[in-house]
């Protein structure tokens, strides 16, 4: 078994196949919500030409899973869109993206990387506690109308947990 992370930062790859496994993860256990089809339906404009990266997981050559930094501004950005095709989980792909996410935000000097999630989702709840993110309250850098209706759950991972980000804006 090999698998690879592509990140793309200027023109998408597998696009199709980004948008396809997104629809069926958030189909399959919730609803698509309009946030959700706009941005599943041009990646390029909301992710990518906004400063974000799409990663993708190739299982010996396939893509079996994504993710996506999505730049909320200087200092944050969130690990977004994350699913994994059903086939290949419980080998470690999420584990992968999700530090894939992590060390590229690290690079681009990001502070922190918040997401949202559910509850009910216990293994990504999980992965992403294994991934180092921690809960918090609703961000107050946040509208309450930004998030996913179907989200409970806020969790935010530290890069850099020493820097004052009122000095960064």
């Amino acid at each position: 078994m090999s698998v690879e992370i592509v990140v793309s930062s200027n023109t998408i790859a597998y696009e199709k196949e980004f948008r396809q496994l997104n629809e069926a993860w958030i189909s399959a256990n919730f609803w698509l919500e309009e946030s959700d089809i706009k941005l599943l339906s041009d990646p390029q404009k909301y992710i990518l030409d906004k400063g974000g990266n799409v990663f993708i997981a190739l299982l010996d050559g396939k893509p079996v899973g994504t993710c996506a930094l999505i730049v909320h501004d200087n200092i944050t950005c969130e690990l977004g869109k994350m699913a994994v095709d059903p086939k290949a989980q419980s080998h470690g792909i999420g584990f992968l993206l999700g530090s894939a996410l992590l060390e590229k935000a690290r690079q681009r000097n990001f502070i922190r990387v918040v997401l949202e999630g559910n509850t009910k989702m216990e293994a990504s709840i999980a992965l992403y506690r294994k991934l180092g993110f921690k809960e918090v309250a609703l961000p107050e850098f946040e509208q309450p109308t930004d998030f996913h209706k179907r989200c409970n759950i806020f969790m935010e991972y530290s890069i850099n947990p020493y820097a004052q980000p009122e000095y960064y804006i």
